[in-house]
């Protein structure tokens, strides 16, 4: 199932990849404002709402779309309470929009939420701005990497250590090898060739186009 996670940060209104025209989109806050812009049906908005537009919720209960309001002093950010979300969906497709932002305390933890073994059952791409990420999982078949001949990529590892890995396309080729948690060796690769794909036997990787 396709479902589209839609947060409040770095917007770009080419954001929606083609393809996604049918999916279910789940917007955390005040990206339901972003949603919107973007011309998405919010199908759940989730959240405290302490930014979220007030037409936008209207527009929300108008078309439909379900509210789930949540106390602002909470365990979960805005962002995982709709990941959350999407799993009770059934989501296995899933794109997060805008998790980018002004404060890098919530880049961070945004990315790494991506990369928690709670959404290992689900293909997990994201787009922040004009920077794009992949979550890529050991013990899965190889990720395909869409990117354009000389961008640039980094694949870091996360929660531990990633083993095993093995690039198709890149100028650094991999081939089996470990790539430590906290280790640059990872940042700026080269796309040389496409197709582009990441496979790695155990642990995470976050592949990051950062963009031009």
């Amino acid at each position: 199932m396709q479902t589209i996670v839609v947060a409040g940060g770095a917007r770009d209104l080419d954001a929606v990849p083609a393809g996604w025209s049918g999916a279910f989109v789940i917007a955390a806050d005040s990206g339901v404002d972003f949603a919107l812009a973007l011309g998405l049906h919010v199908d759940v908005a989730v959240g405290d709402f302490d930014s979220v537009s007030p037409d936008g919720l209207q527009r929300v209960r108008a078309d439909g779309g379900r509210v789930e309001s949540h106390p602002s002093a909470k365990d979960q950010t805005d962002l995982e309470l709709a990941l959350h979300g999407a799993m009770r969906q059934g989501a296995t497709d899933l794109l997060v929009l805008g998790v980018g932002g002004g404060r890098l305390d919530h880049l961070m933890a945004n990315l790494l939420l991506l990369a928690s073994p709670e959404y290992a059952p689900c293909r997990v791409r994201a787009v922040a701005g004009c920077t794009r990420v992949h979550v890529v999982r050991g013990g899965q078949p190889a990720t395909e990497l869409r990117g354009e001949l000389g961008e640039l990529l980094s694949l870091l590892a996360v929660g531990g250590p990633a083993i095993g890995i093995t690039t198709r396309g890149l100028l650094y080729s991999l081939h089996g090898e470990a790539l430590a948690a906290g280790t640059s060796r990872g940042v700026s690769n080269v796309v040389e060739s496409t197709p582009t794909s990441v496979e790695l036997e155990d642990g995470t990787l976050l592949a990051i186009f950062p963009g031009r």
